[in-house]
This record gives C-alpha cells, sequence and structure tokens, in this order.
C-alpha cells in the first residue's frame, strides 16, 4: 500500500504529465505510479539521469505529435478503410519526429546506452514518410501530383468550369438574359452552378429549377445551355473524389502492412517521451537521483517539498539502529510539511523521479502509510480519533517491510494523558514491527519517552525566541516545546488569559518546561556550533578544490610545455640532418671535381665521405640525447657574445673554432688545429668553453648551438703522413717537385688554406 493521495503524489504526476510531448507519453504518465520493485526502481532512476544528462548537452528532443494521433493510429486497425489526409499527414510527421529523435540519440553515441537501447529498434519510414509527403499537404489537401490519374482529372474539371462560368457569364452580361436576373452572380445549388432568376421570368430562361429563395422571389435555375456541361463536372468530381479515396487507401495500406514495426515507434516514442519529462521535470524542480540502500537508512538533506513556492530545506535523518524520528516544535513550525515531504519524497523516488535536495539516501519501500491531518468521515459516522484508529489499524493489517509510517500529531482527538499513551504505545509498536516511522508529537510524555529510548531520534524545529517566530529547521536532539501558550500570545489573545493559562500549569509542568527550555538552548548551541563547522568544512573543501584544479592545471600546462619543447627538439634534429646532408654533399661535390684529374684519383680515399657522414649523424644523436636531457648538456640559448680579443676562443664558422693570435684592423688571424687562417672579426664568435661540435670533445661538455640551428663540423681526416711544414733542402728538383705535389694535393683534399 502506499498512500499516493495522502502525500498529494497526484500534484506530482499532474506536473510531470504537463512536460510529455505527445499523446502518447501523456497517457503514459497520467497512470504513472511508484513501483516496490528494486530492480524497476534503479532501472527508472539511471534512465531520468541519463535523460538529464543528455538534455544538458544536447537540444530538446523532436519528437511530436498532435491530440488526434491516437485516432490515427486505431484507424489503421480497421482493413480496408482509409485515413483521413489530415491524419495520414499526422502519422507521417509523427514518425518522422521519431526518426529523427533516434538520429539525435545514435549522434551522441556510447555515452547514453539507455537512450541508445531505446532507439536502436527502430525502423525506417523513410518510403512511406515521403510518400505522404508529396501527396499531401501540412493543410491536409490532396495535391495534383498524388497521381497522373489525379492530375489529369482536376485538369479536365478546370478547364469544364472555366468553360461553365464563361456560358453562365454571358447569360449575366448579356441585354435580353440580364432583364431576367435578381442578381448578376452565379451560385452553386446540389453541387451544379446556376443563375439567380426572377420567379416571374421563369418562362423566359429555360433550364432546371434546383430550388428557390425563402421569399420565393428568386429562383436558382441552371440554364439548358449548361446542363450538359453541368453533366460532365458532375462526373468529373465523382472519379475525382473516387481516385483520392484510391490514394488514401494506397497510402494507408503502407502503414497498415508494417504493424510490427509501428508499435515499436508507438513504444519508443512513449518510451522517451516519459523519460524527457521526468528529466525536465527533475531540472524545474533542481532535482537529484536518490541512493537506495540496502539497510533502513533514510537520508535527506536539504529537502525542499515540491509543491511549495518558497519551501524552507529540512534534513530528515534516521541511521541504524535509529528506525523512529519523533518531530516535536510550535504550531506553524513545519511538522507536517517535513512529514510529507518524507513521504512524497519516498514515492517520487520510487516512480523514476529525482527528488528536490542536496542528498537522499533511502530504502526502496514496499508500504508507506501516512496519516495526516483530519480525516473525519462523515458518512461513516466518524469522529477524528475514530477515523485516526481505523487508518492505524488498516495499517497495522497491510504492513509490509520495509515499510515507512507517517503519523501526523498521533493520539491527538481524545483526552492528552490517554492520547499520549496511546501515541507512545502505537509508535512502538510499528517500531517493533520493523518499520521506519516519522511521527509527530506535542505530547510531553510522548517526548520523555523518545528522549530515553534506545533507537528512537527527537528532533525539533527551532523556535527564534528574538523574533518570536518559527525558523522552520529542524534541530535533532532537541525535545521541543508546544509554546501553545506564546503563539496565543503572538497572535494576540488578551494578557489576561495568557496569565490565567500559565497559573493553570502545575508546578511539574512547570519544572517540565523549564528543563526543555534548558535543553532546547543547548541544542540550539550546539546547533550553531555544526553550523560553524559545516561552513568551515565547505571553506576547507573549496580550498582544497581550488588546489587540486591549480595542481592540475600545472600539470597540463607542464605537459603542454614537454609537448613543444619536444617539438622545438625535432625541428632543430631535422635542421641538424639537413645541414649535415649540405655539408657531406658539398665535399662530394669537391672531391668529384679533384677526382677528375688523374694525377689525384688514386690519392682519394672514397670511404672517408661515407665515414665522415657516420661520424656527423652519431654527433647529432649524442647532441639530442644532451638535448632531450638539459640536465646533462647546456642552456637552449648561446652564451652572450663580445668582440673577440687576442686569446679568444672563438667560432669562425663551418664549423672551426680556434684561438685568436692576432687582430689587425677588422682582419683576424686565428690558430685553428695548429693551422693558421684569416678571417673578418665581424664573422667570429666569442665562446667561452670548448665546442660540443669539435672533434675530440667529450660527450659530457657539449654545449648547445643558437636557437633553431644545430652546428655540426665534419673532419674529413687527411691522409695518414700529412705534414705541416715541407723541407726540400738536398733534393734534386725532380724530388722536390714530386714532393710539394704530393703534400699539395693532400692538403687541398683536407681543404687546409
Amino acid at each position: 500500500m502506499l498512500a499516493t493521495r495522502t502525500l498529494e503524489f497526484d500534484r506530482i504526476v499532474e506536473a510531470v504529465t504537463a512536460l510529455a510531448l505527445t499523446p502518447l507519453g501523456t497517457a503514459a504518465l497520467s497512470e504513472l505510479e511508484p513501483s516496490t520493485d528494486p530492480k524497476i526502481v534503479v532501472a527508472s532512476q539511471a534512465g531520468t539521469s541519463e535523460t538529464v544528462s543528455f538534455l544538458e548537452r544536447h537540444p530538446l528532443f523532436p519528437l511530436r505529435a498532435g491530440e488526434h494521433l491516437p485516432d490515427a493510429l486505431e484507424g489503421l486497425a480497421i482493413p480496408g478503410r482509409p485515413l483521413e489526409p489530415l491524419q495520414l499527414r499526422l502519422l507521417a510527421d509523427f514518425i518522422d519526429s521519431v526518426d529523427q529523435t533516434r538520429a539525435s540519440v545514435m549522434r551522441a553515441g556510447a555515452d547514453f546506452p539507455i537512450l541508445s537501447g531505446l532507439v536502436t529498434a527502430v525502423a525506417s519510414f523513410k518510403g512511406e514518410v515521403g510518400a505522404v509527403r508529396q501527396a499531401i499537404d501540412p493543410g491536409g489537401e490532396v495535391l495534383d501530383q498524388a497521381s497522373p490519374e489525379l492530375k489529369r482529372l482536376r485538369g479536365e474539371l478546370r478547364q469544364k468550369r472555366q468553360k461553365l462560368r464563361g456560358t453562365l457569364e454571358q447569360f449575366t452580361r448579356g441585354k435580353d438574359s440580364a432583364k431576367y436576373l435578381q442578381d448578376e452572380v452565379v451560385t452553386e445549388r446540389n453541387g451544379r452552378f446556376v443563375l439567380m432568376v426572377r420567379a416571374e421570368h421563369r418562362g423566359n430562361v429555360p433550364g432546371i429549377v434546383h430550388g428557390s429563395s425563402a421569399s420565393g422571389a428568386t429562383l436558382f435555375l441552371e440554364p439548358a445551355a449548361t446542363v450538359e456541361i453541368n453533366n460532365d463536372i458532375v462526373e468529373l468530381e465523382d472519379r475525382e473524389r473516387e481516385e483520392v479515396l484510391r490514394i488514401l487507401l494506397e497510402l494507408t495500406d503502407r502503414f497498415r502492412h508494417r504493424p510490427a514495426d509501428l508499435a515499436v515507434i508507438e513504444q519508443v516514442a512513449r518510451d522517451i517521451d516519459v523519460l524527457q519529462a521526468r528529466a525536465r521535470y527533475s531540472s524545474r524542480v533542481n532535482g537529484i537521483e536518490p541512493v537506495f540502500t540496502a539497510d533502513t537508512s533514510l537520508e535527506l538533506k536539504g529537502a525542499r517539498h515540491p509543491m511549495l513556492e518558497r519551501p524552507v530545506p529540512v534534513d530528515v535523518l534516521l541511521d541504524p539502529p535509529n528506525r523512529v524520528l519523533l518531530i516535536t516544535g510550535p504550531n506553524t513550525g513545519g511538522k507536517t510539511v517535513a512529514l510529507k515531504t518524507a513521504g512524497l519524497f519516498a514515492l517520487m523516488a520510487q516512480a523514476g523521479l529525482h527528488v528536490p535536495a542536496a542528498a537522499a539516501r533511502l530504502p526502496v519501500f514496499r508500504a508507506v502509510f501516512a496519516d495526516i491531518g483530519d480525516e473525519q468521515s462523515i458518512e461513516a459516522s466518524l469522529s477524528t480519533f475514530s477515523s485516526h484508529i481505523t487508518n492505524l489499524v488498516a495499517m497495522d493489517r497491510e504492513l509490509a517491510l520495509p515499510a515507512l509510517v507517517l503519523l501526523d500529531e498521533v493520539g491527538t482527538g481524545t483526552d492528552p494523558n490517554e492520547g499520549g499513551a496511546l501515541a507512545t504505545a502505537i509508535v512502538q509498536h510499528f517500531r517493533q514491527r520493523g518499520a521506519l516511522v516519522i511521527a509527530t508529537t506535542h505530547f510531553d510524555s510522548v517526548k520523555t519517552w523518545g528522549i530515553g529510548t534506545a533507537g528512537v531520534t527527537v528532533a525539533a524545529f527551532a523556535f527564534d525566541p528574538l523574533n518570536f517566530a518559527p525558523t522552520y529547521r529542524l534541530v535533532y536532539g532537541a525535545p521541543g516545546r508546544s509554546l501553545a501558550i506564546e503563539m496565543a500570545q503572538r497572535l494576540g489573545m488578551p494578557q489576561a488569559v495568557i496569565a490565567a493559562a500559565r497559573g493553570y500549569l502545575s508546578d511539574d509542568q512547570k519544572r517540565l518546561q523549564a528543563h526543555l527550555s534548558r535543553l532546547d538552548a543547548q541544542a540550539r548551541a550546539l546547533e550553531a556550533e555544526r553550523t560553524k563547522l559545516e561552513r568551515d568544512q565547505r571553506a576547507f573543501n573549496e580550498t582544497n578544490a581550488e588546489l587540486t584544479r591549480r595542481e592540475r592545471s600545472l600539470a597540463e600546462r607542464e605537459e603542454v610545455f614537454k609537448k613543444r619543447l619536444n617539438e622545438r627538439l625535432d625541428e632543430r634534429l631535422r635542421q641538424a640532418r639537413r645541414d649535415v646532408d649540405a655539408v657531406i654533399d658539398q665535399l662530394k661535390e669537391k672531391s668529384e671535381a679533384l677526382a677528375e684529374k688523374a694525377s689525384l684519383r688514386a690519392a682519394i680515399n672514397t670511404g672517408e665521405s661515407g665515414a665522415a657522414r657516420t661520424e656527423a649523424r652519431a654527433q647529432i644523436d649524442r647532441i639530442v640525447e644532451d638535448l632531450r636531457h638539459p640536465g646533462t648538456g647546456g642552456s637552449l640559448d648561446p652564451p652572450e657574445s663580445g668582440p673577440p680579443e687576442v686569446g679568444s676562443r672563438v667560432a669562425a664558422g663551418m664549423g672551426l673554432e680556434g684561438t685568436v693570435i692576432a687582430i689587425d684592423g677588422n682582419q683576424a688571424e686565428i690558430d685553428v688545429r695548429g693551422k693558421r687562417m684569416r678571417a673578418k672579426v665581424k664573422d667570429l664568435r666569442v665562446i667561452d668553453k670548448p665546442s660540443a661540435f669539435a672533434p675530440g670533445a667529450s660527450a659530457d661538455k657539449k654545449g648547445l648551438s643558437p636557437p633553431g640551428r644545430v652546428r655540426v663540423s665534419v673532419d674529413l681526416k687527411p691522409r695518414e703522413g700529412l705534414l705541416s711544414e715541407l723541407n726540400v733542402i738536398g733534393c734534386t728538383v725532380d724530388e722536390a717537385v714530386d714532393r710539394v705535389s704530393r703534400v699539395l694535393d693532400d692538403t687541398m683534399l683536407t681543404d687546409v688554406q
């Protein structure tokens, strides 16, 4: 048993149903009910949540259908009966909207498995839909192009009508005939075109009378000259109607012959419409998906009654082993609203609806009972008290666990002492039977029992002592006070009455009220401390989240930097390889040019260029390794360069490095590996450490070239025995010429100047 009527679940159903897009969805949602099957409940919630996510990222489903769609679908079940043109157009538009919905879901991909699973089975009706739209316009008019025969018949009709109208207009404009007419207009009677002839001139105009005016002064006469044309028109109109019926039946049968595919489309449209309505309702009330528990935990934080315009959020909490929540507090403080909110949330959750709360955890109940308000039955001659007792007896008889029992002002309507005792016994009875019980009460005896009983939580709606008004906030651990006398005073009760009421309180009652006041004050203090702790926790969480976000951002930026750095290094590597290839090609060209001289061909070591290329590429690999591990290499930026001085270590271009030994104006003399060369001062770059590209430089001391280029030196080694000096003293002329020629050849091959 689910107390849908008492908890006004029907109002929720009305609000959700109003969001349907089709009559199919409207019909399904109007019968929306909570389920007691946990599997169905969980699946329904998953569908709602997935649809909420879909609508957050995509437009509303293009699903649409007119209110007369059910009539069109029912008409398909009658064999041999064509649908009306508007019904066919309505059916075609509906099927097309389902197909568009299917395409929209499939484009979204695998992120929405529930929706994708629904629309996968939708079959295509493109041929049928296209045929209807070609034959019938949106207004329901069958178009000439619906068939060649219809086009021909309508063409003949237009010609015949034009001819008939011309003949009749001759009568209206003719001098001899116009005087017999009541009015010079052509009208229609019984499907035939006629003239309005004065009754007294009936004998002057031959023809067939098809009726007369109310006064009898005017006859609607079909001239004899137009009878044959009218007959032709009537015949063509009959044939046109037959052709239209044939077309409509043919179009109808195309749908009628696919009942299984149509049934799938109907079901998919219904299911999608229900899901989108539930999802849009969730967005409207700012709802969340509740978590269903296997135990008796019930946790509603920041719960807002969905039917109130400006509801005050309330926390309804019951954790095992507690199974009873007693809510106390002043009148108009919000007790009944909290009770209804808890019950309504259970029904909404089990109907697949999201609930408006900050957090929601609750079981799937097999029964939700509610005894709320004045249920007095005049027909049954029951008093308020009797009505409540009758409800409680029915609850006990139909109880099925897990169950939620909601009792509003249990035990009222009779003597307070007996009512309090009865209320305590009723709550205890349902608790012992295993139900979750939420009850509101004003009885001090019930409050006292709750405070001293294990498994019972007592909470009270706070009351602002300064403004003397309810705060609508539920404070746990506080027994609360009814504040009936205080409320009466606030509402204007005479002071004499208030004073008398206080005087009638017994000493025990006064002591109890004072004790409850102290407990309320302590509870308010604890609540204030709890609120402060929650505020501090939120601030901490926000700070922690911000730090996490910044850390993630820095990590992402670091990854981007590394990626860009590697791209720069890769580009430098490619440029270095291009430079090496260019140098090797130049060396080969020089070698080939020298090889043309037969006297030098024998002196050329053909393996030297290949060895040079291998050595150059090895150097590049070592450079790349240094670039990718900056800790073992140099900076990406070159050191600052100043003007060279005598003794400076300089780079002289083409990968050569040396020491300046003299400067003469804009010319400098440089020692390069024991050989002297001259270069312009402006072409020199001062370096302050051994070159990474000089032969023999160790791998751990290599520097880097300027950004954008990596310089690589290629050392084509001279043949063994190359001399830096040549002494020909004591040689004959032939011996001296031979020695000098050989040394010059070797030095030319190594490009020594």
